[in-house]
């Protein structure tokens, strides 16, 4: 049986030559290089959560500040560990995040045209940065407010002792939650500048996204608080009127007559 051909990453020669990083591999050399890659990749996840995992209790503490006056209990054997491995887990990818993206985009990068790279790497770097201001605005703005109800809320009938695996987990939850939604301005534009969505059209459906920015706030947020799902609903659809100014913007920067 005659070996696969193989795989071009990039395009032809010529003077116009739309793929810079022009590669050619076989099949089997291109799955070997994604299975390096992701290997790479969980070697610095693991690296990253074993950092985090030798300065958890700092991290733990720096996470339990926004409950301030709460006893935390530990209300099984060994819960605290699983709790310490949980969040040096959580701590090691957005740790070794950048590292991984990188990873990502050197086994991506030489398959797009020109036009893409010039796309991906503004987008990758405008999730980076909407991922980092959405664990901010959880941590400043989300977990306080959620907080501060839940605890007022029949204060004065029972004595807030919680669990610290199930305080934790809230947290961690609403956190990332907040950071996966940031991404959507980054999910318009990659949209918009592939010509999929307009900026007029999605302006016109803003009534929809508000009920359905209010489903994602109810489906995110780990309580059930109303305080939570109003923020992260307003966050959601502020974020989508920025990506929808995005949008615009390309549309203003493509060429007359473009598609």
């Amino acid at each position: 049986m005659a070996p696969p051909p193989p795989i071009r990453i990039g395009g032809g020669g010529g003077e116009r030559n739309d793929f810079p990083g022009e590669v050619e591999m076989s099949l089997m050399e291109h799955l070997e290089e994604l299975r390096r890659r992701v290997l790479r990749s969980l070697l610095a996840l693991l690296l990253g959560a074993a950092v985090c995992l030798a300065g958890v209790k700092p991290l733990v503490k720096l996470l339990e500040m926004p409950a301030d006056g709460i006893r935390f209990l530990q209300l099984a054997p060994g819960e605290f560990l699983f709790v310490s491995l949980k969040v040096a887990g959580y701590a090691g990818l957005i740790l070794a995040l950048p590292y991984i993206l990188y990873e990502g985009l050197s086994f991506v990068l030489p398959g797009l045209t020109r036009r893409e790279r010039a796309l991906v790497a503004p987008a990758v770097a405008g999730s980076a940065l909407l991922f980092a201001a959405g664990l901010a605005f959880a941590w400043w703005a989300l977990v306080p407010a959620a907080l501060r109800f839940l605890v007022s809320y029949g204060a004065d009938v029972v004595e807030p002792s919680w669990s610290i695996e199930r305080y934790l987990d809230f947290v961690l939850l609403l956190m990332v939650a907040t950071a996966l939604a940031f991404q959507l301005p980054v999910l318009q534009l990659l949209l918009g500048a592939l010509g999929l969505v307009r900026a007029r059209r999605m302006l016109a459906a803003w009534r929809w996204v508000v009920v359905l920015a209010a489903l994602g706030g109810a489906v995110l947020t780990p309580s059930t608080d109303p305080v939570t799902m109003l923020l992260l609903t307003g966050a959601i659809s502020g974020l989508y009127l920025v990506g929808v100014g995005l949008v615009a913007f390309t549309e203003q920067l493509r060429p007359s007559g473009a598609d």
